[in-house]
């Protein structure tokens, strides 16, 4: 059995059924018609919208009053001001908005009924197919997308002689063209409402056909193949989004395409998919269950069954989707990764940057898919230019800014309601991937040339936009919200924003700390440094509150919503490094009293609100725990092709839910790698490969019995390596044991060389 195969006994009804291909640029969703074969088609850059002026003018005469009004416990009156002299133009979702690039149907017409039906997405080589019987005919489709060749592959074969009609089609704002054995589509995204600054990109896809045997045929809107012994089909695509002429390249990526054979096309795209795909396994022991397809498998799991073959799939499918929607050169996997079958998606499709974000590049440097981490990092660095101008507009305050979401337009401002938009930590938190892609790799000249000014720029923001609380002379950020949530005033009224969010606190300080720490390795704005570390012991601290637990805002507030599923004030815990059992005690249980009343009250109930519950309780140091919510996220937030439901589909859960299975196996925050650190009850032998930690270590454990039995630790970059372990260890290299310090009962610290491969043993 192909344990890294997701597999099916009948079509796809819905999209949600259908399996994803993608090379990060091209997608496409594969749902295995019999009769009518539908390929959904996404290009990452098909945007309706223009950039258009989207800060309030009076925002900045208006900023200090708001600061004054809440100081003074004012919040009603506060957000009133805010929302009408502080935030910016909200557009309608639709109007600016990612959208499908259009359908692929292949019309077959079978006069008979089909038998042995198999759908499938093989993760290991990235092709999903579709095999059945026809009478005494068997036929069978590849479909796959080469980061290679940047097409849509398709191939038909079978035993019996293969006729159908192929379609490009969209549900508006497209022409079709058909001649010479190819279908050209091309128009432009045009978002609802009519407005101008609705219009988007020009696109163009192209496919192409090429036959053995059989003859090809021109329709007024398709083309027909008829007797054919095999089929291949070539699809490219390109719009204006990058400033290049779409359909000069899309017609330049046919042109390289069409010379090459199947065959060579396949290999090249399998080498590279394993390349990435093949760095990292996983083994969390067999299942129980008789030979099920995925659906059953994951509705058996739901109905109360344990399948740890079906979690170590899912893992692996977190990584596929990361791999098929973020590769260099690409934008960043957004809301739904890739794929969308519509002209106006929940959200906007867009790029929500007070988790969602975040979250779909948490399992990028620990799952080994550094590389994947590039658009997000080329992402960041475009916001700043628009981000300068809001930080200005806004706030008065130097470097760049970005607020509770984007899109491929990039805007930064504050917009919609306070609750939600009177947020300016976007730009502040996604820097923090720049900081650990830096502390996973230890590539210097990425930091000095990439990663510190986007940082600095960041954390310069901050540096003028913090106040000083007049009551204690503490720094505060705001107005500001803790994303999304509410508190209820002395007097009885709902509100949202006030001086001093917890979570704000922990990213100011993370951008701080990350700063201080790149100057220093730099050797760079010796000045700037100091004044963030004295800006530092002044920042207003993490507090406990009288029930215990961790305080999201200043003070204490009744919660209205006491089962919200952002859990933002734990930002700390992770997927920041402030909060540990080890190091700050207190403050970990405070966010476990935190946790367990969010829980208590509803809260997880959001498919990436669950993943997180994952994360937190594995630094928590609860493997357990976070199995339960492993499971739950399968249980009540899994659609049937493995995509995350928030509901409705969202990806980010799949990549927190990937994340945090990797964070039950190994950490390394806390300047150590930590083996084994959540490991539940429920796993009590396994085995995983190639998980990265920081300080450029690769790392291979295998456990049985509950306990680590040998690790494998490869060191990039030739650091001081501590090791914390369930049991004792010991170490040697090349076969011979190595000098260690014992730094406590389970943890030692050994040098190691570059290139240098160290064994562990219990």
């Amino acid at each position: 059995m192909n344990n890294n195969c997701l597999w099916y006994r009948q079509p796809a009804k819905e999209w949600v059924e259908a399996l994803p291909v993608g090379n990060g640029r091209l997608g496409a969703m594969v749902f295995g018609g019999i009769n009518q074969e539908r390929i959904q088609l996404n290009e990452d850059s098909v945007w309706s919208g223009q950039p258009i002026e989207r800060e309030n003018p009076e925002a900045l005469e208006n900023l200090p009053l708001a600061r004054e009004l809440l100081f003074a416990g004012q919040y009603v009156e506060a957000e009133k001001l805010v929302a009408e002299k502080i935030m910016g133009l909200r557009i309608e979702g639709g109007i600016h908005t990612y959208q499908t690039l259009g359908d692929l149907t292949l019309d077959f017409s079978h006069p008979k009924e089909v038998t042995e039906y198999r759908r499938s997405l093989d993760l290991d080589t990235a092709i999903a197919t579709v095999e059945y019987h026809m009478g005494d005919g068997n036929y069978r489709r590849e479909v796959f997308v080469s980061a290679v060749d940047q097409a849509i592959v398709i191939r038909l074969t079978g035993n019996r002689p293969i006729t159908t009609d192929l379609v490009l089609s969209r549900p508006r704002d497209a022409r079709i063209q058909v001649g010479n054995q190819q279908i050209t589509m091309s128009g432009q995204a045009i978002g609802d409402g009519g407005e101008d600054h609705a219009a988007g990109v020009d696109f163009v896809a192209k496919l192409a056909v090429q036959l053995v045997e059989g003859r090809i045929h021109t329709k007024s809107k398709g083309l027909k193949v008829e007797g054919a012994s095999s089929v291949t089909l070539l699809i490219t695509a390109a719009t204006s989004y990058r400033g290049q002429d779409p359909d000069q390249v899309a017609s330049q990526q046919m042109t390289q395409v069409v010379e090459q054979s199947y065959t060579d096309l396949r290999t090249h795209h399998i080498e590279e998919h394993q390349r990435l795909f093949r760095r990292v396994q996983i083994d969390l022991g067999t299942t129980e269950l008789p030979d099920l397809s995925t659906d059953e498998r994951l509705e058996a799991v739901k109905q109360g069954g344990e399948d740890p073959l079906l979690l170590a799939q899912y893992f692996q499918f977190g990584r596929y989707l990361l791999m098929s929607s973020s590769r260099p050169g690409s934008l960043p996997a957004n809301l739904q990764g890739l794929w969308e079958a519509t002209m106006n998606p929940p959200w906007n499709a867009d790029y929500h940057i007070n988790i969602n974000i975040q979250m779909n590049y948490w399992p990028t440097e620990v799952c080994n898919l550094a590389e994947c981490h590039q658009p997000f990092f080329d992402f960041i660095d475009r916001l700043r230019v628009r981000g300068r101008i809001t930080a200005e507009k806004t706030y008065g305050c130097r470097g760049f800014v970005a607020h509770h979401t984007t899109d491929a337009l990039l805007f930064t401002s504050a917009i919609g309601h306070p609750v939600y938009g009177m947020w300016s930590m976007g730009a502040g938190w996604s820097c923090q991937h720049l900081w650990e892609h830096f502390l996973y790799g230890g590539d210097q000249t990425f930091l000095a040339e990439t990663a510190y000014p986007i940082m600095k720029e960041a954390a310069l923001f901050f540096v003028d936009y913090l106040s000083e609380d007049p009551a204690t002379g503490q720094l505060l950020s705001g107005p500001s919200s803790s994303p999304e949530n509410s508190f209820r005033t002395s007097t009885g009224e709902v509100s949202h924003l006030v001086m001093g969010c917890t979570m704000d606190h922990q990213i100011v300080r993370d951008s701080f700390n990350s700063c201080v720490e790149a100057s220093r390795l730099l050797d760079i704005d010796h000045e700037f440094r100091q004044q963030l570390e004295q800006m530092l012991e002044r920042l207003a601290p993490n507090q406990i509150g009288s029930d215990g637990r961790l305080m999201e805002w200043t003070e204490e507030f009744e919660e209205p919503e006491p089962g919200h599923r952002h859990i933002s004030h734990l930002f700390g815990l992770h997927p920041g490094n402030q909060i540990s059992p080890t190091q700050t005690p207190d403050l970990a249980e405070a966010c476990r009293q935190t946790l367990d009343y969010r829980l208590r009250h509803g809260g997880g109930h959001t498919g990436w609100s669950r993943a997180w519950m994952i994360n937190f309780y594995a630094r928590l140091l609860d493997g357990n725990t976070a199995y339960h919510h492993l499971l739950a996220l399968l249980r009540q937030s899994t659609h049937p092709n493995l995509f995350d439901d928030h509901p409705p589909f969202q990806i980010d859960g799949n990549f927190g839910g990937c994340a945090g299975l990797a964070e039950m196996l190994l950490q390394s925050q806390a300047n150590e790698i930590h083996l084994l650190p959540a490991l539940p009850d429920v796993w009590p032998q396994g085995a995983i490969s190639g998980l990265r930690a920081r300080g450029g270590f690769e790392v291979d454990i295998a456990w049985q019995d509950g306990k680590m039995a040998q690790a494998m630790v490869k060191s990039g970059l030739g650091r001081s390596c501590q090791v914390r372990s369930t049991t004792q260890v010991q170490v040697s290299a090349g076969g011979q044991p190595i000098e260690v310090e014992t730094v406590d009962d389970n943890t030692v610290r050994f040098q190691t060389q570059p290139g240098g491969q160290y064994r562990l043993d219990a």
